[in-house]
C-alpha cells in the first residue's frame, strides 16, 4: 500500500468501481493514499481502472464479480479476507437501475433484479464484511442512494423502493453497531450527476447541465476524513 495521503496503509473496497461514482471515489481514494479493491462485474474496465490508478501512483486490486450471483459476494469476501486482516473503508456504490414504468406495468424481472442487487446484494455485503470492518481501527461505511428512496415520485416506484430499503438497512445497521465497533457509517444522496444511469432517467438532458462524478468522490472522499456521527445523512448539491 501507498504511504503518502490521509488514507495511507488503509483498504478500502468500492462496489460499481468500473465506471461513474464507483470509479471516480476509486481513483480519489487510491490517490489519498488507500489501496483500493475495485469491485464490478466488467473486467475490462475494472482493469482500465486500475491502470489509471497505477499511473497516478496509486495502488488497486481488481475483483471482477457479480454482486447479484447466489455466492458471488460470499467468494468475494473469502477472498479479501484471505488476504487483508482488516477493511478500513466500504463504498457501497454498485446498482440496479429498472425501466422508469407506472406501478402496474412494472416488469418483474427487472424489479427483480433491481431488489437482487440494491437490497439483497448489500445485505450480503454487510454480513460478508462486518468482521472485516470490525477489526478496523476506525471502519467507514457509505452508501450511495437516491433521493427517491426518502421522497417517492411517479414512475419511480422500482427504484426507490429498493432504494428505500437499501437507507433502512444501512441505517439499522449504523444503529446496531456504533456501540459495539468503531464503524461509523453514512448514506449519502450524490444528486444530479453525469452518469449512465442519469442519462437512461433523463435522455433529453445535457450531460454538462448536471455535476460530473469526481464532484461526489470528492465529497465522499473528505466524508470519509471526518469524524460524522453514525448514522449519517446527507446530499451533494451542485457544484
Amino acid at each position: 500500500m501507498t504511504s503518502i495521503g490521509p488514507f495511507a496503509g488503509q483498504l478500502a473496497l468500492v462496489t460499481g468501481a468500473s465506471r461513474g461514482i464507483g470509479a471516480a471515489t476509486a481513483k480519489a481514494l487510491a490517490a489519498a493514499g488507500a489501496h483500493v479493491i475495485l469491485v464490478a462485474r466488467a473486467t475490462k474496465d475494472l482493469e482500465q481502472i486500475e491502470q489509471e490508478i497505477f499511473d497516478a501512483g496509486g495502488t488497486a486490486t481488481i475483483a471482477p464479480v457479480d454482486l447479484a450471483e447466489a455466492d458471488g459476494i460470499a467468494r468475494l469476501a473469502t477472498a479479501i479476507s484471505g488476504r487483508w486482516e482488516a477493511l478500513d473503508i466500504m463504498v457501497i456504490n454498485a446498482a440496479a437501475f429498472p425501466t422508469l414504468t407506472p406501478v402496474w406495468q412494472i416488469d418483474p424481472r427487472e424489479f427483480n433484479n433491481a431488489l437482487t442487487l440494491n437490497v439483497l446484494a448489500t445485505q450480503a455485503l454487510l454480513a460478508g464484511f462486518d468482521g472485516m470492518l470490525r477489526k478496523s481501527k476506525d471502519a467507514r461505511l457509505i452508501g450511495v442512494t437516491s433521493s427517491v428512496g426518502a421522497t417517492p415520485r411517479p414512475y419511480w416506484a422500482a427504484y426507490g423502493s429498493s432504494k428505500a430499503a437499501f437507507d433502512v438497512l444501512l441505517d439499522c445497521y449504523g444503529q446496531e453497531v456504533r456501540n459495539t465497533s468503531a464503524i461509523r457509517v453514512a448514506v449519502l444522496d450524490p444528486g444530479a450527476t453525469r452518469t449512465k444511469m442519469r442519462a437512461k432517467a433523463y435522455p433529453g438532458e445535457s450531460p454538462e447541465s448536471v455535476k460530473a462524478p469526481e464532484v461526489v468522490a470528492e465529497r465522499i472522499v473528505t466524508l470519509l476524513g471526518e469524524q460524522f456521527s453514525s448514522p449519517h445523512r446527507e446530499r451533494v448539491n451542485q457544484a
